[in-house]
């Protein structure tokens, strides 16, 4: 394995410097979502790679209101125990605004929603459907919560039929209760993207499930290798790795500056462990290039949604 971190200090390496894309795509996009006051988590989350993926006609939208029930260390998103309640609207809302946007590939996650008895996943079900039926020829992906590790709420948002349903690991088993909401574990995130595969499995998608690590959180190269043999062993065939940043001076502090070539040793030891579609890299983020690694054609939607007995 390469040798290997950069330690931090006051300035970030150069590799972690984004470079804006002059595309006439990204500016028809921006003036879009500004015209129509449209939320992204792209805008909202100053996604460092918004113009890369908005010119490549992918965006990715939050539903289930900005506040979560959970309280990740990692994460700059709002939280209570009592956030406001679900807009009823917001399906329609997010599927009148894909097609608005003539995206190609559109990626939607949420916050988690312990408060609603469902977590959130009728919901979650109705964006599905409602983008589809408007939007038939947009590839639709997710990047869902674990719903406190109950199978039958899973397993409404997978019924939806989505392309591709992620859900986000983020670290290795030892930094996990100490990054992640104590709501959240290691095992349960396991548990959720194993059901998600056996899902894809049995509907005729062998790649369905997609996860995420994180970077630079003070894990060891081992930790990392080893959490890439649990994903594909959970039947994870999509993922990306990217370099963990600090929000603000109250989150968790960042360990660690990985190099550019650690990312690619990461990724080509997930390839070696059967995930066939991976994107590394010290900028790469969930939904980062998400169209590259989505299906080539959509598939119709009973694909998915017909259960083998």
């Amino acid at each position: 394995m390469p040798s290997n971190h950069e330690k931090v200090g006051t300035h970030k390496p150069e590799w972690l410097k984004v470079r804006l894309h002059n595309d006439p795509r990204y500016a028809e996009v921006a003036d879009i979502v500004r015209r129509h006051d449209l939320h992204t988590i792209c805008a909202s989350g100053r996604c460092p790679n918004i113009s890369t993926c908005w010119s490549r006609g992918t965006a990715t939208f939050m539903i289930g209101g900005d506040t979560c029930t959970r309280a990740c260390r990692f994460c700059a998103t709002l939280s209570a125990s009592r956030p406001a309640p679900l807009d009823g609207n917001e399906p329609l809302k997010i599927a009148r605004s894909v097609k608005l946007m003539e995206l190609r590939h559109a990626v939607i996650t949420s916050v988690d929603r312990d408060d609603l008895a469902d977590g959130g996943a009728e919901h979650w079900a109705e964006t599905v459907r409602a983008v589809r039926e408007l939007n038939p020829e947009t590839t639709i992906e997710l990047l869902i919560p674990d719903f406190s590790g109950d199978s039958s709420l899973l397993e409404v948002v997978l019924a939806a039929g989505a392309d591709i349903v992620g859900h986000n690991l983020e670290t290795v088993s030892r930094l996990t209760p100490v990054v992640r909401d104590r709501r959240a574990s290691y095992e349960t995130s396991l548990n959720v993207l194993r059901r998600i595969a056996a899902f894809g499995v049995e509907c005729g998608e062998s790649a369905l499930a997609k996860s995420a690590l994180m970077v630079g959180l003070g894990e060891r190269s081992d930790e990392v290798l080893r959490a890439l043999d649990d994903l594909a062993a959970a039947g994870v065939r999509r993922m990306t790795v990217g370099q963990y940043l600090q929000p603000t001076a109250r989150h968790y502090p960042v360990a660690e500056y990985v190099r550019p070539e650690v990312f690619e040793f990461y990724k080509s030891a997930a390839v070696e462990r059967g995930i066939t579609y991976v994107e590394s890299g010290p900028l790469v983020r969930s939904s980062y290039m998400a169209d590259r690694l989505a299906p080539k054609m959509r598939r119709p939607l009973h694909t998915l949604t017909t259960r083998k007995g």
